[in-house]
């Protein structure tokens, strides 16, 4: 059964409110003779889309404990014009309770007078529509019209008589799906006020009054705001979008990714995708993490979900097999477990068995997709998890996801995907990803250009404009925004065409230079306004899911240009300070990357950060190395074997370290006739001088910071490859607003290693004769028999060490410092 968004508001939590649709417009059911007039739709299936950011949020009025309070807004238009109409937009803001969140129509004044005037005082006002005299049903996020007679004036007055209640959340232990309720307070909110003056919006950028006893002066410029590029509806239908499969050219990698064939020996990634292991096989059973679908079938009945589980769990229904086939699935790509692969392919097998004729195998029931975060995040969630299935050999995990497209892409809901479900850009990166998978269609992609795609925002990513990201008009910005990207830049790779290049590249430079900490982590959340380069220390920042998905963006861009070294840092930093912190050994997974005071307790209750973290350490072999045509790319500096078949001959090289803890490399070849091949070694952009390269034993050549130097030659068994990485203390100034007056403060890593001062944040360095903190680098010396441990000279209890390995001790990743000339 197909259910549109409205449908399953109506249907579920706003059944008998007196609405009825009408071409897809909320209007009254009121007998005609009763129809307030001036009431007509402005278009058909207007309806709001969400307003969320800094930059769109709605006008809200102070508010108040008795409904009939009066408060108005008036726009100056500044001069007087004839008045064709005034359009009202809800405020449709969709956050989440406590968070300044707005639901849909909520404060939507019930009983309203809307006026316009010659002079600022209102002395002779002309009536524009008069809705005073009975309560107006709630709108949700439809777009209403009142058309005026002949009106002109200056001045456009709203007069609120009736106020609205303002929503909460539904009490705790409400069952899931149930919708908000009425709050104590009353308020008059609406996202924007459109006047009509000879088919022109002559309101916008004009400015606006409020009542002095109710009205919010600091938010009444919100309703005359510019109008969103991309629109201010719900509703997403361009077929014109829609390329034809037949002129795609997708572009060809020049190095992929490897998805089997890498063995890790020992060091600390396979110390992480131990713990890793372990965190999954301990934190759920195969009946927990199949519980969604069984009571979805019925086979489990009355379940009452306490604590974390009616949000993790119960709300986002079946995340949680998503969380464990995403982890578990890539896992067992690299490394046997027996115990792991039983319950990867018993989680496949109830979930088959629970698929419907139709080819529906949500955990959720089919009318309810546009529940909570189920119609992007969970949906996604599930289909990464069973493409990981099936890449680590489960049979039945592809069809499955296959029949379950083939249902998706035809459903009546999908212009309402985007802006009507709460985050829906999330669920983009699910078609693509099914795309690119052996399975996939034309139809997979076709239905993101149709009913997803932006242009107005890939244009303004691809111009590198701040605000595209930090003020995403449509739903709250956010780090989830990545998963966005990573699916236009999937678009990319099915096609070929520029423009989602363009775009994603644009937005990938803007993440790195003004929403990243030293170490790797994004500092852009929701619910909190992160403006450029502000890299908030107080805020919870750096989610472990914003890093995952920068890792497999960067790796997207990585296959594209191997030769450009960035990705291949952006990716290293991503895992050891970000990942790998965020890993409480085999315990649980840290949500956020908290990088001064303590660091938070891990969960193992299926957050999101969980999902996510469990997928990228379930992954890391597979960032070691690329195969190219010619050879292969060696990006990082982990103990380990690779295989590979060059010019039909089998290839194995073994890398031989203990990096981080030590920076000599030794890598040997094994093949049966000699081979040529073009081994290209990575020369980190962290490196302090240029490397040299041996070749069995004789100098190859040197390589500059940020390249890769080419071997390229017959190799032989036997033949070695030995460098020493020139890591070395860099110290960078903190340019973020969490200043300290009287102090600098700066991170300090060695290599691509995060540091963390151990001890209370508020204690300072002290140091003398250095002017510029960046030379602090000369004070910080190596403590003997401590790997990657450090002293600053001066500072007698002062120790540096790495931020990954840190885990109920004090600490700040950004000391202050008192430099002392």
């Amino acid at each position: 059964m197909s259910v549109t968004r409205r449908e399953f508001i109506v249907g579920s939590s706003y059944a008998g409110a007196g609405l009825y649709l009408a071409g897809g417009v909320l209007t009254h059911t009121l007998p005609a003779e009763e129809v307030p007039a001036g009431l007509e739709p402005f278009a058909t299936g207007m309806r709001m889309a969400a307003t969320p950011a800094t930059h769109y949020r709605a006008y809200r009025s102070k508010k108040v404990q008795n409904p009939e309070s009066t408060t108005w807004v008036q726009i100056d238009l500044g001069k007087s014009v004839p008045i064709d109409a005034v359009l009202l937009f809800p405020a449709s803001e969709r956050m989440y309770p406590g968070r300044d969140q707005y639901y849909a129509g909520e404060g939507f004044p019930l009983r309203f007078l809307i006026e316009a005037a010659s002079d600022e005082a209102f002395t002779s006002p002309m009536t524009i529509a008069n809705l005073r005299g009975a309560d107006f049903p709630d709108p949700w996020d439809a777009i209403t019209q009142y058309s005026s007679r002949d009106a002109k004036g200056r001045f456009v007055r709203l007069t609120a008589t009736r106020l609205r209640p303002v929503k909460v959340s539904p009490p705790r232990g409400a069952p899931a799906g149930s919708g908000p309720v009425d709050g104590p307070d009353y308020s008059l909110m609406l996202a924007k006020i459109a006047v009509l003056s000879g088919g022109k919006d002559v309101a916008v950028g004009c400015a606006v009054l409020a009542d002095s006893a109710h009205g919010n002066a600091e938010l009444s410029g919100q309703l005359t705001r510019p109008y969103r590029e991309d629109g201010e509806t719900i509703r997403r239908d361009n077929p014109h979008a829609v390329t034809d499969a037949s002129s795609w050219m997708p572009p060809e990698f020049k190095a992929r990714v490897p998805k089997s064939g890498v063995t890790l020996q020992g060091g600390v990634f396979q110390r992480a995708m131990e713990n890793n292991i372990e965190y999954l096989m301990n934190s759920y059973s195969t009946a927990d993490l199949l519980r969604q679908f069984y009571e979805r079938t019925g086979k489990v009945k009355d379940f009452k979900p306490v604590g974390t589980q009616k949000f993790w769990e119960e709300d986002l229904a079946g995340s949680n097999a998503g969380r464990f086939l995403m982890g578990a699935g890539n896992t067992l790509r690299w490394m046997k477990h027996d115990g792991l692969q039983e319950r990867l392919d018993a989680v496949v097998d109830g979930i088959s068995e629970c698929r419907q004729p139709n080819g529906y195998i949500m955990a959720y029931p089919e009318d309810t997709i546009f529940y909570s975060e189920r119609a992007a995040y969970t949906r996604a969630w599930l289909t990464h998890g069973l493409l990981e299935a099936a890449y680590s050999g489960n049979e039945k995990a592809l069809p499955l996801l296959r029949g379950y497209y083939d249902w998706f892409n035809r459903q009546s809901f999908l212009p309402e995907m985007l802006r009507g479900a709460i985050q829906g850009g999330q669920g983009m990166i699910a078609n693509t990803r099914m795309c690119i998978s052996p399975m996939g269609k034309p139809k997979d992609a076709q239905v993101i250009q149709q009913y997803y795609q932006e242009d107005a925002w890939l244009q303004g990513l691809a111009r590198r404009e701040k605000d595209q990201v930090w003020q995403y008009p449509y739903d709250r910005p956010h780090c989830y925004l990545l998963t966005n990207l990573e699916a236009y830049m999937d678009m990319h790779l099915i096609t070929g065409a520029p423009a989602y290049f363009d775009a994603v590249q644009g937005a990938w430079e803007l993440y790195r230079a003004h929403w990243q900490q030293a170490g790797g982590s994004i500092s852009i959340i929701e619910f909190e306004k992160d403006p450029p380069d502000s890299n908030y220390l107080s805020q919870e920042l750096g989610e472990l899911c914003g890093s995952s998905f920068w890792v497999f963006l960067s790796q997207r861009f990585q296959q594209l240009n191997p030769d450009d070294e960035r990705y291949a840092t952006e990716i290293e930093k991503s895992i050891y300070n970000v990942a790998m912190a965020n890993q409480d050994g085999g315990v649980g997974i840290r949500y956020h990357t908290n990088l001064e005071g303590t660091k938070e307790k891990s969960t193992h209750h299926n957050s999101c950060c969980e999902g996510q973290g469990t997928r990228l350490l379930g992954s890391l072999p597979e960032h070691i190395y690329a195969i190219a045509p010619d050879g292969i790319y060696v990006h990082l500096y982990e103990p380990s074997t690779v295989r590979w078949t060059q010019n039909g001959h089998s290839l194995e090289l073994t890398l031989r370290t203990r990096f981080p803890f030590e920076t000599h490399v030794e890598a040997s070849l094994k093949t049966e006739v000699p081979v040529k091949a073009n081994i290209r070694v990575r020369v980190p952009s962290w490196a302090a001088a240029p490397m040299a390269v041996t070749v069995n034993g004789r100098e190859y050549g040197t390589g500059e910071p940020g390249t890769y130097l080419a071997v390229n030659r017959m190799w032989a068994d036997g033949d070695r490859i030995a460098f020493k990485l020139p890591a070395a203390i860099r110290v960078r100034r903190y340019e973020g607003a969490d200043q300290v007056k009287g102090y600098t403060r700066c991170s300090v890593e060695y290599g691509p290693i995060l540091l963390a001062l151990l001890g209370s944040p508020k204690t300072a360095l002290s140091v003398k004769g250095v002017s510029d903190v960046e030379d602090l680098q000369r004070s910080v010396e190596a403590i003997a028999g401590s790997p990657l441990h450090f002293s600053v000279r001066g500072n007698a209890d002062a120790r540096l060490a790495p931020y990954w390995q840190i885990r109920d001790e004090e600490f700040s990743c950004y000391p202050t410092v008192k430099l002392e000339a």
